[in-house]
């Protein structure tokens, strides 16, 4: 089922989101749509599977046009789109997410159900139990969970919006075979991504977007910097890494351990100083989010101590104490999740300046509110104005709009995948300000899927595995193969 934009506009307020946007997919393609945070590679697909309508322009499925006024109607027309976030239910259980909203009705066919869900699996080598809560998956096998869905729903055209965040290296392989497959018998596939070698290993064709327009469809053999200046306008080149670490410590960990159900971690021992870069790499569910959250007051560890020192040599042990003592001894907590946990939906970018700030009267001042807000907006480069709803922003704005609602003074930032769904640009920007937080004497400790990432910021690297932390090691003498097997289990004697 070949499918046709043509000519789509799309605005939000000041913002034009599309702006005349064509674009033309056969059958059995898989098309690449690359561009940079905000260029409105998202905002595009939502229109075609119906989660919003365009100002302006049609929609054909095999040559025919269609109106698409609900997610509803996409699905009645063969289309699933795979969003950023998983759209299910995690108190339910996996089968029951499967039905939900399905033709099944009160009363479903449990045993059938379940047969054509195992036979899917077997299909794509999946392997997700359908007794399993949904809140007890991991992010690929929720992603996994909500691709079989589409197809079981009968999906010909599937739309995968930046489908490689936050998932293992095994999980991407077997959505890379599977999208393969789903090629190889004539479905469409539209892969949205900002990752330049994901699109040119795997797309027949790409379409790169920037500032709101389609600026042209390139086919293999594709060249990296013609991509990148079509995305950019520009020529882009890496940070110099630069370690800003000093002498003095901030924060000193002794025999922390937290009691997990699924993972306990024992015997934490490591040490961070002013202006140091600490990375934490392992799978995705080995511990590193139950440390960010130990250190952030979120969870109490059952032994050891969190040592945060003052300007002198006194220092304040933090086991214990309420997130607040931690809040106010300059500690702070960016989760990965920005919507569901970061900011507030509803809610636009002067409200959340006017909460970020603390207040000295009864009445808020709006003058210096949108005073405060158009600066912020400014010195973050955020492409968006005071009245924009912070979930109308693209991932990368709403990232810098949370690392602008930070107070100042800082002594460690907590980042749980801070570039997790962001371009080169911006990711390159959003170190670049937690570089300068380092040169003011703030330390950093994040968590990356992206073990380039790991290796270009942080000046010592701690691994996790199977609830095991390794000693610190030297970022500058650790290769990516070496990494690589450590996070895998291998080394560790």
């Amino acid at each position: 089922m070949d499918v046709e934009l043509r000519n789509i506009q799309k605005t939000f307020g000041k913002v034009h989101a599309n702006d005349d946007i064509s674009l033309t997919v056969q059958s059995g393609e898989i098309q690449g749509i690359l561009g940079e945070n905000g260029a409105g590679k998202s905002t595009l697909m939502k229109v075609l599977s119906g989660f919003i309508q365009a100002d302006s322009g049609s929609i054909l499925l095999g040559g025919k046009p269609v109106i698409i006024s609900s997610p509803a109607d996409s699905v009645k027309l063969g289309i699933g789109m795979l969003h950023q976030d998983p759209l299910d239910f995690p108190p339910m259980k996996v089968l029951d997410n499967l039905i939900a909203g399905s033709k099944e009705g009160t009363f479903p066919n449990r045993k059938r159900v379940l047969a054509e869900f195992q036979e899917l699996q077997r299909q794509f080598n999946f392997n997700v139990s359908p007794d399993a809560y949904i809140e007890s998956l991991t992010v690929g096998e929720r992603q996994q969970l909500e691709i079989l869905r589409l197809l079981w729903l009968g999906a010909e055209v599937l739309i995968l919006d930046e489908p490689t965040t936050g998932i293992s290296a095994m999980q991407k392989q077997q959505l890379f075979a599977m999208v393969r497959k789903l090629s190889e018998q004539g479905k469409v596939i539209i892969f949205v991504s900002h990752k330049l070698e994901e699109v040119e290993s795997l797309c027949s064709q790409i379409a790169v977007f920037r500032q709101g327009k389609n600026v042209g469809q390139v086919k293999p053999p594709y060249d990296t910097d013609q991509l990148v200046t079509m995305m950019f306008g520009k020529t882009l080149s890496q940070n110099e890494k630069i370690c800003e670490a000093n002498e003095k410590l901030n924060i000193e960990i002794n025999d922390l351990e937290i009691d997990d159900i699924r993972l306990p971690i024992k015997n934490v021992n490591f040490c961070i100083q002013k202006g140091e870069v600490i990375g934490l790499a392992g799978m995705e569910g080995s511990g590193q989010g139950l440390l960010l959250r130990a250190l952030a007051g979120i969870i109490r560890p059952s032994g050891g101590h969190i040592w945060i020192y003052g300007d002198g040599l006194a220092k304040e042990d933090l086991l214990g104490k309420h997130y607040f003592n931690f809040k106010n001894s300059g500690i702070s907590f960016l989760p990965a999740a920005r919507l569901e946990e970061g900011l507030i939906a509803g809610l636009n970018l002067k409200e959340h300046f006017i909460l970020s700030e603390k207040q000295t009267g009864f009445f808020i001042n709006q003058k210096e509110a949108a005073t405060l807000t158009e600066h912020r907006i400014k010195d973050f480069n955020i492409k968006g104005t005071a009245e924009n709803k912070i979930e109308s922003l693209s991932g990368g704005n709403q990232q810098r709009a949370e690392l602008a609602l930070l107070r100042q003074p800082l002594k460690l930032l907590l980042l749980d995948h801070p570039t997790r769904g962001l371009d080169i640009e911006s990711s390159m920007y959003i170190w670049g300000k937690l570089k300068q937080r380092c040169k003011e004497g703030a330390s950093i400790i994040f968590v990356s899927s992206d073990l380039e990432e790991v290796l270009q910021y942080s000046d010592r690297i701690l691994v996790f595995f199977g609830g095991k932390v390794s000693e610190p090691l030297d970022a500058s003498k650790v290769t990516v193969d070496q990494l690589g097997q450590l996070i895998g289990g291998k080394g560790w004697d």
